[in-house]
């Protein structure tokens, strides 16, 4: 349960930088990093926000050794693909991402040390 509940605070972790992005005019639609996206990168940029919902319903369904490994997997996954991204405009945005760094390394220590 408690994985679950961490997977539960990163999705709106996300979502949120997301929104506030938009308001904030920190970004040009239909492009990231000045570069416009093909379908392809879309269909990438989709794919990645499910994660942490996904992961919330594995946390809830998964049996141990296997919930452990994904649990670590996708938060490294995770945490290098934001570190990779920063520093982001906006301080905003880059407290939101260190939020979703510290959120999974707690998934990360909580899995790894499950019993």
């Amino acid at each position: 349960m408690i994985l679950s509940g961490l997977w539960m605070a990163l999705t709106p972790t996300y979502l949120l930088g997301d929104a506030i992005r938009v308001y904030a005019g920190d970004f040009e639609a239909g492009e990231i990093a000045d570069q416009p996206l093909s379908e392809s990168l879309w269909l990438l940029v989709t794919s990645i926000m499910p994660i942490p919902i996904i992961m919330i319903v594995l946390s809830l369904t998964l049996p141990y050794p296997a919930l452990r490994w994904a649990c670590i997997i996708v938060s490294v996954v995770l945490i290098v693909f934001n570190l990779v991204a920063m520093p982001h405009k906006g301080k905003y945005n880059n407290f939101l991402i260190g939020t979703s760094l510290i959120l999974n390394a707690t998934i990360i220590w909580f899995a790894w040390q499950w019993i």
